[in-house]
C-alpha cells in the first residue's frame, strides 16, 4: 500500500491534476534521510540520477536562492554569483533552510515555495522523462513527469548552473 501524505507540494500537484507517486525514504535513527538513497532507489527500479536536489544558498546582497539540479551536478558557483550579481555566495546553513523555504533539509521541493524565494533551474532537470523531488514531508519523495514539473517552473530562470 502506498503511503499517503499531504503537503503544499502534493496540494499543488493535485490542484493541477498532475499524477505523482509517493516514494518512502526510510529515516536513520537520528531522523535524517538515509545516506544510501541511490541503493534504495535502484532496488525499487528507479533512476537515482533523476533525483532533483533543491540546493539552498545565500547571496551576500540578494538573500536566499534555491537551485534545482538533477543527478550529481554540482553548483557552478561562479555562474550563480554572476547571474545574481553577487561577489559572494554560500550554502545556506542547516537551520537557515526552513527559514528560507518553509521545509526541513531532506524534504525541500523545487516548487510550492514561499513567494519571493528566487528559484534557478539547472538544465539537467530536463534530462529525464520522470524526476523525483522533495515532497515537503521528511521521509518521502515524489516521482512525477518532468514535463509537469517544468510546466510548474516555467517562470523560473533556466540555465546551465552546474558543473558536469
Amino acid at each position: 500500500m502506498q503511503a499517503q501524505i499531504t503537503s503544499p507540494v502534493t496540494e499543488l500537484l493535485n490542484q493541477h491534476g498532475y499524477a505523482f507517486q509517493i516514494i518512502t525514504i526510510p529515516l536513520s535513527e537520528d531522523k535524517k534521510p538515509i545516506r544510501s538513497l541511490e541503493e534504495l532507489l535502484t532496488a525499487q527500479g528507479l533512476d537515482p540520477q533523476s533525483v532533483v536536489r533543491s540546493i539552498v544558498f545565500k547571496g551576500e546582497n540578494s538573500g536566499f536562492c534555491l537551485l534545482a539540479v538533477a543527478a550529481s551536478g554540482r553548483a557552478d558557483w561562479a555562474k550563480l554569483r554572476n547571474h545574481l550579481g553577487e561577489r559572494k555566495c554560500r550554502m545556506a546553513e542547516y537551520d537557515e533552510v526552513p527559514e528560507a523555504t518553509g521545509y526541513v533539509v531532506g524534504a525541500v521541493p523545487p516548487i510550492a515555495l514561499p513567494e519571493g524565494l528566487k528559484v534557478l533551474v539547472d538544465q539537467s532537470v530536463q534530462n529525464y522523462e520522470a524526476v523525483m523531488i522533495g515532497s515537503g514531508v521528511l521521509g518521502y519523495a515524489l516521482k512525477l513527469s518532468t514535463n509537469d514539473l517544468m510546466t510548474l517552473m516555467q517562470d523560473k530562470v533556466m540555465d546551465q548552473f552546474s558543473k558536469i
